[in-house]
Order: C-alpha cells, then structure tokens, then sequence
C-alpha cells in the first residue's frame, strides 16, 4: 500500500482529516485539499492512485473536480462523497467518470472497500491502455499510443500472445513490428525461453539457410566446424522472422517443410532434429500480391497467415504523435543529459504536417537530432531541420479533385483545417498558461463552455498532466 497515493478533497475539516487517518491506517499515502481549485492545483503536480471529493462544496463542487480529473489525470478513479444521496446526483457522478459513490454518514470499513474496489478498477484498466510490454534497455517498455488503432492491435496481442498460433505482422517500415513479436513473446507461455529474432534481407540466401538450419561440419566451404541453426537456438521459445518477403523460392519450400513437420535438418545433415518453437513473422510488402505475381508461395502464405496483426502507421494513429513527441524529448533528455522542458507550438505545427514515410522511427530520429543540435529548452523549428508542409493545401486539392458542391466541400473543410489547427493550439496553450493550467478558468477567460474547449484540447492531443513541456 505504500505506493497508493490517495487525495482527499472536502471543506470540511473534521471529514478529510477523518478519512485520511483511516486511509493512513491502512498503509495509504493521505493527502488532503479543503477545495476544489486545490485539488486540481495539486493534481497538475503529483500523480494519484485514486481520489475522494465532496459532492458539494463551495467555488468548485465535486463534478467540476471529477470533470478535470479526466482531462489532468484520467486513469485515476474518483469517487464522490455526497450527503445528498438522489438518483440525480449519482446519475450525473456515475455519466461524468466517478468510479461509485458513498453517502455520508459511512463507516471506515465502508471507505476502505469503496478503495480497493476502485483499485482494482485501475489495475484492470491500465493494463487495457498499456495491454503489454516487451524487452527494453531497462527490462521492460511500455508502448507508447493510445488512439483508437493502436487499441485494436492491443487486443489482438492480447488474445494472440497465450497462444501457439503463427502470427503475420504486416505494416510499414518503421511501425514496429519487431516490438509488437517482442510483447506477443513476453506475454506468451515461451516468455522464459528465448526470443530469437532474424533479418532476412541482412544475409545472402546460403548463409540465411545455414543461420536458420544449422550445418555439419565440411558441409560447404568454410564450414569449419558443426553450427547450431537458430530454429534450434530458439527451442521452447519464439523465433521471429523479420522480412519474410525477401526469402527465396527455395528457403521458402524449406521453411514450408519445417512448419509442417517441425523439424528441420541442418545443411550437409541426414538425420531430421525435432523443434519446439513459436513462429511469428514480418513484412512491410503484400504477401497476397507476391503470390499473385508468383514470387512467394502460396502453401507458405496461408501457413504464416494464420493470425494477422496489421500496425497502422503514423499518420493513422489519431492522437499519438504528441505522446511520442513527449516520449522520445524525454527518452534523449535523459540519455544526452540536455535540460529539454518540451517542444514550441510551431515545431509541434509542423510535425503534425510532415507525412513521416519513415513513421515512427523517422520521428525518432528528428526529436534525437533536435536534442542534440537545440541551444535552448524548447525545441523550436529550426532545431527539427525538416521543411514545413507548406504546399500541402495544393496536394489536398490536387489528389481529390471534387466531383461535386459536397465534395468542393470537403476539400475546403480540409484545407481550413490545416491551416487553422496550428492558431488553434497556439491559442489553447496560451489560454491555459494565462490561467496556470487549469481548464475551468481558462475556458472561462476565452468565453467557451469547458466541454468545447475539453474537446479542442483532446483534438490537438494537448495534455495538462504534462504543461511544462509545452
């Protein structure tokens, strides 16, 4: 429990101070607000586990707490505490996020129930937003993303991963599609064995069969010596076949044989060895068209195809690049020892404009080379080194050419919306730095409702969790 912090958010004394010495009790970390506007003042500094609010309290009642602790803190649970117990209350709680919610008088076995229940919500819904981990430089990374795109590849690694079944993962270069074979590994009854993954376009079609079959030794020239193949080096473990599609015609009858019969006999070798492994391959090009073309073999095709994770590319995961951004300035940050607090409004505009054939590992290396080439704490423009998408409004118009007034329409919806969205966020961060970052106020201070200026925010993936790194 040391590691649960809860905050306690009620005017009245007798009540937080209450509630803490039974959470402290427990072994909870208690922190106490006498309002709303402190809370959430709180809540832009300090992650919490879970939080408790009064219903009604003066200037901010506890709607408007759970409302920002949506936008500040969203994985967090809260629940309402109210005297005045109406099916309304509680229908407006429960629609607006609030976990539950307990009438006052309560007891302290009533409130450390309400606790653990809201914890084990949490648990469950973490593990839904970040469903899965793979192998990184400090044991485990989370992926990165949350867009509507990426969840569906969660889930599909989620109902693959305790499987032995073949998994095909298709998509772009850059995408990462080695770290998607990694968690389905790491989260798969072989996650103790070994994870052994193989680039078919790094080695020439003998060396590729040797490395994955093995040889005897005096098989071929330069065969000094018995070699172990990979297939077996990855027994009771997965293998992963990066770039399938570069495989010749006769690896490919090969590897065919192999899934087959599971076994696999080494190159100048008589005697078939058995293997126990889970096979999970790659490529950024259409099998299907390869088979049309006669260039993959089709037994083969519908062998690996079993399971297929497609992995969208940037431009298609609505919402995440923002993340990335924030993920990457921190990873660099750390590794090179730069004082970085973010990026500029300017430089995020033109990151939300650039095409990122590269996708996600093109990303990568701009915010690397910005870190190691910016003099300043925020990454401006020039620190990126990448060219504003200036014409892009003339490509718009040149690839759609309208077919009719709703389709002129459009076009003219997607051309104010480029060239709109970069004032947009530059007038959401500068509303929020006005108002210290709190949403109510500086909705208010713009004369907008909180629900429109909550959803511009979400559209432009602008985060109050993370202010200071605007």
């Amino acid at each position: 429990m040391s590691g649960v912090k809860v905050l306690v958010v009620d005017d009245e004394a007798v009540i937080r101070q209450g509630v803490c010495r039974v959470l402290e009790g427990r072994g909870y970390q208690a922190e106490a607000s006498e309002s709303g506007y402190e809370a959430i003042e709180r809540l832009q500094k300090v992650p919490f586990s879970i939080v408790i609010t009064d219903l009604k309290m003066p200037g901010m009642d506890g709607i408007e707490v759970l409302k920002a602790i949506k936008i500040l803190q969203p994985e967090v649970p809260v629940i309402i505490i109210t005297g005045y117990s109406t099916v309304d209350t509680a229908v407006d709680a429960m629609k607006n996020g609030a976990f539950d919610y307990i009438s006052k008088p309560f007891t302290p076995k009533q409130i450390i129930e309400m606790v653990e229940k809201a914890l084990e919500q949490r648990q469950v819904q973490m593990q839904k937003t970040h469903p899965v981990v793979g192998p990184g430089h400090n044991g485990f990374e989370v992926f990165v993303g949350e867009s509507p795109a990426m969840q569906r590849v969660y889930t599909r690694i989620r109902q693959v991963a305790p499987t032995d079944s073949t998994v095909l993962i298709t998509g772009r270069s850059g995408t990462g599609k080695e770290l998607v074979a990694r968690a389905i590994h790491k989260n798969s009854l072989r996650c103790n064995k070994p994870f052994v993954a193989v680039d078919c376009t790094s080695l020439v079609e003998n060396l590729l069969e040797s490395e994955l079959f093995g040889h005897v030794k005096g098989s071929f020239t330069g065969a000094v010596q018995t070699k172990m193949g990979l297939f077996k080096v990855a027994d009771g473990g997965t293998l992963f076949l990066d770039e399938i599609s570069n495989i010749s015609m006769a690896t490919q009858g090969k590897l065919l044989r192999v899934l087959q019969e599971f076994k696999i006999t080494p190159i100048g070798g008589t005697k078939p060895i058995p293997i126990d492994i889970r096979l999970i391959t790659a490529t950024n090009r259409d099998l299907s068209e390869l088979v049309k073309e006669g260039r993959f073999r089709q037994d083969l095709f519908f062998r690996l195809n079993i399971i297929p994770v497609n992995l969208p590319s940037l431009t298609e995961r609505e919402g995440d690049l923002p993340l990335f951004v924030d993920h990457f300035l921190k990873k660099f940050s750390d590794e090179i020892g730069k004082e970085i607090h973010g990026i500029s409004p300017a430089a995020m505009s033109i990151l939300e404009r650039h095409p990122f054939s590269g996708n996600v590992r093109e990303l990568e290396n701009i915010i690397e080379r910005a870190v190691v080439l910016t003099r300043n704490q925020l990454i401006q423009p020039e620190d990126l080194e990448i060219q504003p998408a200036d014409d892009e409004a003339p490509e718009i118009i040149a690839e759609a050419v309208p077919q009719s007034v709703a389709d002129l329409k459009e076009i003219k919806r997607q051309v104010r919306e480029r060239a709109v969205g970069p004032v947009e966020r530059a007038f959401l961060i500068q509303a929020l730095e006005r108002n210290n970052w709190v949403v109510t106020k500086a909705a208010r201070g713009v004369g907008m409702l909180r629900p429109n200026f909550q959803a511009m925010l979400k559209k432009h993936g602008i985060s109050v969790k993370n202010h200071s790194e605007y």
